[in-house]
This record gives C-alpha cells, sequence and structure tokens, in this order.
C-alpha cells in the first residue's frame, strides 16, 4: 500500500451541499501543504467534503463506466440474478460473466481497490488529527463521528465483497486494516480477518454514534445518527447478530416513512424522498455519479448505455396491484424488441440524479431478517407485512409459518425491493447462495412469446430476451461460495504490499 500524503488537495470552502442544490465546489485547487491542512477543523472539514465528492463523483481510473462510488452498486447487480444484462453495451458484459472481478490486471478492479483506500486514508488523517487542531469543540465532535462513520461504511463494503460471509468463516483472511494515515513509505499490512474488520467496523460505528448524538444535519448527504444505527444494522446482520440487527434498523426507520406509492413511479432520482435516510444529491454542473443511470435508466432516451435489463423472472415476482409490478414493460424498440425494461430509475429532465445510500425500505427488510432469524415470527412478518401494504402487496401470513418460510420470503422480497440499488451479490455471498439464471422458455424448450408495442404504435409478438451468462466462464454451473463471486485484490496492491501473503 503506497499512498503518497507530502501534499493534500485542499477544495474551497462554500456554503456546502443542502437539499436546495447549493452545493461544494469540489474542484481541487493547489495543493497546499500538509501543516496547513492539519490547522483547523475548517481544512479538515474541507478534507471530509472533498473525500465525499471524490468518492461519489470521480470516474474510478478515469473510465466512464466507473461512475464513483456507484460503480460497486452496478458491478453487484450485473453479478446477481435479476439484471439480464445486455452484453453488446458499454462496459458491463465481463463483469455479468464473471471474467473481471476475478482477474487482478483489469482496471476497474485496481481503481475500486486504489478509491476504496484512499477514502479510508483521508478519514484516518481526519480522525489522527481532528481532537488536536484548532476550531469549535462541537465541530471537531461532528467530524469524527462522521470520519469514523465513512471508514466503518468502507470496511464493510470491502467485508461484504472481498470475502466469503462471515457466518461461513469469521477468520477468513480478507483486506488490510488501516486505522493510521499512511505515506509512501508505509510498510503494507498484511490481511485481517473478517472477525478484525467487522470488530472494527463496529467499534467505529458505536464511537460515532455518540459523536453524532444530538447533531442535526443539513443535507442528507451528511452522516448522522440515523445513518450510523442503518450502518450498524448491516452489520449486525451480516455478522448474525439477528436482535441487535433488528433493534439497529427500527431505530432507522422512525423518522423515515415510507413512501407513498405514487413516489415510487418517480425515478428513483430525488434525495427529499421521504423515505431516503442517505443519499447524494447531484446538480448539472457536478453529475459524474448520475452517469451510473445511463446504464439503469432503460426508458429515457438520454440514457444512451442502458443496458440493466429485468430478468423475466425476476418480473414475475410481483403480483397484480404492487405499485412495483406497474414499472416492467417490454422493450419495443428496434435491436431490443422482448428485453423486459424496468423503469425503476429514471434521469430528471436535466439528465442529473440523485444517487440512494440508504432508505427505510431497506431497514424494514433488515428489521423483519433479524427477528425472523431470532425465531420472532410474529414481529419479523410484521415488519416485511408493513412494507408489502406501503408497495400495494398482499400481506405475508403468518400463521402455521416457518422460520424457514419467513425468512425466504424476505429474501425474496429484498430482491424485488431493492433491485438496481447494489445489494445484489452481496447478498448472494452473505446468504452462500448460488446465482441463480435460467432459460426463459416454454414446456418445448422454445423462447416465450411476449407482446410488445413499437415505436410506430403497432404490437406484435416476439421471443422474450432473458439472461445469456448462465454459467461460469469455464462452463461450470452457478454453485454457492464460488470465488468467481469474489473481488480479487489487484495484482499492482500485490506487489506494492509483500506483507499480503503474511
Amino acid at each position: 500500500m503506497k499512498i503518497n500524503r507530502s501534499y493534500i488537495f485542499i477544495v474551497a470552502l462554500v456554503t456546502g451541499l443542502s437539499a436546495c442544490n447549493k452545493k461544494l465546489n469540489t474542484s481541487p485547487s493547489d495543493a497546499v501543504p500538509e501543516e496547513i491542512v492539519l490547522k483547523s477543523v475548517a481544512n479538515l472539514t474541507a478534507l471530509s467534503e472533498g473525500t465525499w465528492s471524490s468518492m461519489m463523483d470521480d470516474f474510478y481510473g478515469g473510465i466512464f463506466g466507473n461512475p464513483g462510488f456507484k460503480t460497486i452498486t452496478l458491478v453487484s447487480e450485473a453479478m446477481g440474478n435479476d439484471v439480464a444484462l445486455i452484453t453488446t453495451k458499454y462496459s458491463y458484459a465481463p463483469v455479468y460473466r464473471f471474467t473481471q472481478m476475478v482477474d487482478k490486471t483489469t482496471s476497474r478492479n485496481n481503481a475500486i481497490w486504489n478509491q476504496l483506500y484512499k477514502i479510508i486514508n483521508n478519514n484516518n488523517i481526519i480522525i489522527a488529527n481532528v481532537d488536536k487542531v484548532t476550531g469549535d469543540l462541537t465541530d471537531k465532535k461532528v467530524l469524527k463521528g462522521q470520519a469514523l462513520a465513512l471508514r466503518a461504511h468502507i470496511y464493510l463494503t470491502i467485508a461484504s465483497f472481498y470475502q466469503f460471509s462471515y457466518l461461513k468463516d469469521s477468520l477468513a483472511k480478507t483486506a488490510p486494516i488501516y486505522t493510521t494515515p499512511t505515506t509512501d513509505t508505509t510498510s503494507g499490512n498484511p490481511k485481517a480477518t473478517l472477525k478484525d474488520i467487522y470488530t472494527l467496523i463496529i467499534s467505529d460505528l458505536l464511537q460515532a454514534k455518540g459523536l453524532l448524538d444530538g447533531y442535526q444535519r443539513t443535507a442528507k448527504y451528511k452522516i448522522d445518527k440515523d445513518v450510523v444505527n442503518g450502518l450498524l444494522a448491516r452489520a449486525y446482520l451480516n455478522t448474525g447478530r439477528w436482535l441487535s440487527a433488528a433493534e439497529a434498523a427500527n431505530e432507522t426507520l422512525k423518522n423515515y416513512p415510507l413512501m407513498p406509492p405514487a413516489d415510487y413511479s418517480k425515478g428513483f432520482n430525488d434525495v427529499n424522498n421521504s423515505e431516503w435516510i442517505w443519499g447524494h444529491p447531484e446538480i448539472p454542473s457536478q453529475s459524474d455519479g448520475s452517469y451510473s443511470f445511463h446504464f439503469l435508466d432503460v426508458s429515457s432516451a438520454s440514457a444512451y448505455y442502458y443496458s440493466f435489463m429485468a430478468d423475466p423472472f425476476f418480473g414475475e415476482l410481483f403480483e397484480n396491484g404492487d405499485i412495483r409490478k406497474t414499472l416492467f414493460s417490454w422493450d419495443g424498440n428496434a435491436g431490443l424488441e422482448g428485453y423486459l425494461q424496468y423503469k425503476k430509475f429514471k434521469f430528471r429532465s436535466d439528465q442529473t440524479a440523485d444517487l440512494v445510500l440508504m432508505r427505510s425500505a431497506e431497514t424494514y427488510l433488515i428489521k423483519a431478517e433479524g427477528y425472523a432469524r431470532d425465531n420472532n415470527i410474529t414481529e419479523g412478518a410484521a415488519a416485511l407485512n408493513a412494507l408489502r401494504a406501503a408497495r400495494g402487496a398482499s400481506a405475508f401470513n403468518a400463521v402455521g409459518a416457518t422460520k424457514d418460510q419467513l425468512i425466504d420470503a424476505i429474501l425474496t422480497e429484498r430482491r424485488k425491493e431493492l433491485w438496481g440499488e447494489g445489494f445484489a451479490l452481496a447478498d448472494i455471498i452473505r446468504n452462500q447462495l448460488p446465482v441463480v439464471r435460467k432459460p426463459y422458455v416454454d414446456a418445448s424448450g422454445n423462447d416465450r412469446l411476449v407482446t410488445i408495442t413499437t415505436p410506430t404504435g403497432t404490437t406484435k409478438q416476439v421471443p422474450a430476451k432473458y439472461h445469456t451468462a448462465l454459467k461460469f466462464a469455464d462452463g461450470t454451473s452457478f454453485v454457492a461460495n464460488s470465488p468467481n463471486y469474489l473481488f480479487t485484490i489487484p495484482q499492482s496492491e500485490e506487489q506494492n504490499n509483500p506483507n499480503l501473503s503474511n
């Protein structure tokens, strides 16, 4: 691990991000000597803001296919069950075929790894110095809490994708831990176990929760106590602390009511949505993160890369009356006839879109799963049914239901509710499941026919399009706990850090 810390880029201080589209100028100014950066809480806050903007809005590795942190979301979805990717479109076909994230030499692997550890290092700089610089004590406390929480969020991302489930082997070596700032001369650390990584994650989040107690944020991209509780709920769920997961989730969702059904079809592009707990606002002058919508938005003319189509079997999971079912339609455009569109994500008219990071819908599902796995069928079903009712879906009948039946229903609901938000591969790894992709054919083995509407308004029947990657690249079947699901550490990191093998 080599990170040059001789000079840190500081960004111009303006009013900061807000829901009314006032936004931090995150273009780096001249390099500023480290002793100036570490002089005041205001300068460390500028480093924090710049780090956040780089995380969300920089193209990782300078590649259009890597639109900031949402790159990981797109990778996770493309490697899951429910995105039938158009492989002739730009960028994600190797991910979909499971050939890219296992390759130590690919630019995407390298870009994701480097960006994750740059974010960790910048937050380590803040954590190590915030108590020593000049400035308001409350500002220091809030900044430290947010830095601890963001560091935990990044390590939680690493733990979710670079190793198998914690419940499979908590002692599995995963990735290095760094809790102090590194320089270009720092010796790299060896891989830490999942147990060590999660111990740090939960410790950071509990400390952050105390530091952020009473803090009232001014924008949803800022981390507050609700966001911390949501991250704790995720960490507890991943590590099998079921009751703690349910309780943390319940704390998180209290201030974020589930959206009205009509809002579900507005495009998942507005940070002001009532159930968005954490999200990143975008405006035309600073909107690189919106580029992820070029892949997810399959109905707007401006989405020129759209490729994340829905698996037809996924569409069949939804019942009539469910608001989410109304978002499906068979594509009738030339060259795309028979693909199943899922119109969950849409650009705004100015070709920007806010980016969701956490919603109360997810925390209802964590609450439901936590209670279910803790053998509390009544509370688990109640949490699941609260979400189902908000979407117009029928209730899960808990009378006589087993724990396993409820858990299966919850995991299916996670797929239905969180599609496109980055949980697909993470849930497959966490629950030690195989990827499931099937041909969409009739009893005779022929492609099923579906009715489409062409751009001229005529209708016709065409063969439905479905998954083209039905096995691993070597022809073997999808299985649980396959190394093909894991992100690999880049070759360049192995060369820079000989201690990784220790």
